[in-house]
């Protein structure tokens, strides 16, 4: 072996003992207490190509949180996400009791919420996460009369059913909006969502009013009875009836609720988690209980009437529904060679494609080769099966395009084998994590880099793939195209399907993309600002003769 691989392999070792991220500050020299090994950093930049397409309607259903509202962006226009779910009760064979008397119908949806101060008096201040947009937006609850089937009976037995966020279940089948669309149950136009303590009252016996509950911020909606009698009829008078013992036969009987959200200006959309235990339907009424009398004594028998609760929470299919107004429709826009702007928008919105290393160049002997070539050359010697230089930090800069106003940048954007729909190796090796995942994998990921001296604007995103590209050196692996989305949740990355996505590749998204109501607009690789185009920038060592 000679002495210049002894040298990359002390470097190597050097780099993993002291583990220095910042290799590349060390400059030109670092002298060894026995030996002088004398080595140089420097870096080298790449080409890539970007392309944006539109995604088709993207799997909704399952997914670990829900949008619901109306988000209006300056570029990409409104977005409105409403939502259909099965309900269960948390007990079948309920007894309602004699004499039932229907109190309240209370819908509760907890937002993601924390205290941030409580007083003497033990009432909280809260702040809500996961609200975008402060205008009101209208609500409208309604019976679904839709049935959510489990399974796919067009494919193998055990496989479930897909629904997606057009409402379709697959290219030739779709939701009825009339079977949505049943009793109208509740009906607000100017729904604005609040950060408030709930705080819940009772009468006592005197007749005063006391506080009896203090809740977390959550929407609460007092649901009507349309009839005067919807709620009596569908669960007082059908009690013992088959259709409130068991699973199956509950869903099949009362279908869930469908919660459609409207814009009326530029409106809010909330992130929710309806699948919570915290999320429930109550129905809340009183009946008679008899207390039996001591006959011995002759005392005779006692009717008291207490208030009771029916429970009812979400499960099952719980699906998204998306509708866009598309402003920008990139599919339109001559993409052949890349393009000026990268567009980016979560939901069923537009992601952007990556082909590193695109271009041409030559060689030391004044060969053309392509850059992917020439890069594997220049960290690698096939010959000799061994690495010539030592990537310190690679990493890729997007640039956010100034010429667009835009008042909400998404804080994180999302790489990602765009065929094999996964995080890249880079993603699973970040440990940095926070309670906050605003502020997780922000060595993989750099959030958004703002202006501070003039409001915030968003000036750029670094995304480091250093790994990435080791593995393309080391491990021959495939130089495959890669993704580029906006991502509310950086830990949000398991994958949903893509309506009529490819038989293998690009038919999958992950679900941080499909709930991010954001959009940005990036420069490309043909943006007439040269300084701002993105590019592979790599910093290498290389032990000098």
């Amino acid at each position: 072996m000679n002495s210049q691989y002894i040298k990359i392999i002390f470097v190597l070792l050097f780099a993993i003992v002291s583990c220095e991220k910042d290799f590349v500050s060390f400059d030109s020299e670092v002298i060894n207490s026995d030996n002088a090994i004398n080595f140089s950093s420097n870096s080298i930049e790449y080409s890539i190509i970007t392309k944006s397409e539109m995604v088709n309607p993207v799997q909704t259903n399952n997914l670990p949180s829900f949008l619901l509202g109306s988000y209006n962006h300056l570029q990409f226009g409104k977005s409105n996400s409403s939502f259909v779910g099965q309900l269960v009760p948390a007990q079948y064979n309920h007894d309602f009791g004699e004499n039932v008397v229907l109190d309240s119908v209370v819908l509760t949806i907890p937002y993601f919420s924390r205290g941030v101060e409580t007083d003497e008096e033990g009432n909280i201040t809260y702040e809500i996460d996961s609200v975008y947009g402060q205008s009101p937006i209208k609500i409208s609850v309604y019976r679904n009369n839709f049935f959510f089937r489990t399974f796919d009976p067009f494919s193998s037995f055990d496989t479930s059913q897909s629904y997606f966020s057009d409402g379709s279940l697959s290219m030739d089948e779709n939701i009825s909006t009339n079977q949505l669309e049943g009793e109208l149950l509740f009906e607000i136009d100017n729904f604005i969502a609040s950060s408030e303590q709930i705080n819940l009252t009772e009468i006592d016996t005197a007749g005063n009013t006391f506080i009896s509950q203090k809740l977390a911020p959550a929407i609460r909606l007092k649901l009507n009875n349309p009839n005067n009698n919807f709620w009596e009829n569908n669960f007082f008078e059908n009690e013992g009836e088959q259709v409130l013992t068991n699973e199956s036969s509950f869903k099949e009987f009362f279908r869930g609720l469908y919660i459609k959200s409207e814009a009326v200006s530029d409106g809010s959309v909330m992130l929710l988690n309806f699948a919570s235990s915290n999320t429930k339907l109550t129905i809340h009424y009183t009946s008679d209980n008899t207390t039996i009398g001591d006959n011995d004594t002759g005392s005779t028998d006692e009717v008291e009437t207490n208030q009771h609760e029916y429970v009812m929470n979400f499960s099952g299919n719980l699906i998204n529904l998306y509708e866009n107004e598309e402003l920008i429709n990139v599919d339109l826009i001559d993409q052949a060679v890349g393009n000026e702007k990268m567009y980016l928008k979560g939901g069923e919105g537009i992601v952007s494609t990556l082909d590193l290393f695109s271009g041409t160049t030559f060689d030391d002997n004044g060969q053309e080769l392509s850059e992917f070539e020439h890069f594997k050359n220049f960290f690698y010697d096939e010959i000799s099966d061994q690495p010539i230089r030592l990537i310190n930090e690679a990493y890729i800069e997007f640039f956010v395009n100034q010429s667009f106003p835009n008042d909400d940048e998404p804080n994180r954007i999302y790489i990602y084998k765009y065929d094999q729909n996964s995080a890249l190796i880079d993603y699973f090796l970040d440990q940095s994590v926070s309670s906050l995942t605003i502020n997780a994998k922000i060595d993989h990921l750099v959030p958004l880099i703002r202006d501070s001296l003039n409001n915030d604007k968003g000036i750029k995103y670094k995304i480091r793939i250093t790994e990435h590209l080791n593995n393309l050196i080391l491990r021959d692996s495939t130089n495959s195209k890669l993704g580029l989305g906006v991502i509310s949740n950086v830990a949000s990355v398991q994958n949903y399907k893509i309506l009529g996505g490819a038989e293998s590749g690009n038919n999958r998204i992950a679900s941080g993309i499909i709930l991010s109501p954001k959009g940005t607009i990036l420069h490309g690789n043909l943006s007439p600002d040269i300084e701002k185009r993105p590019k592979i920038k790599i910093y290498y060592t290389e032990p000098e003769d």
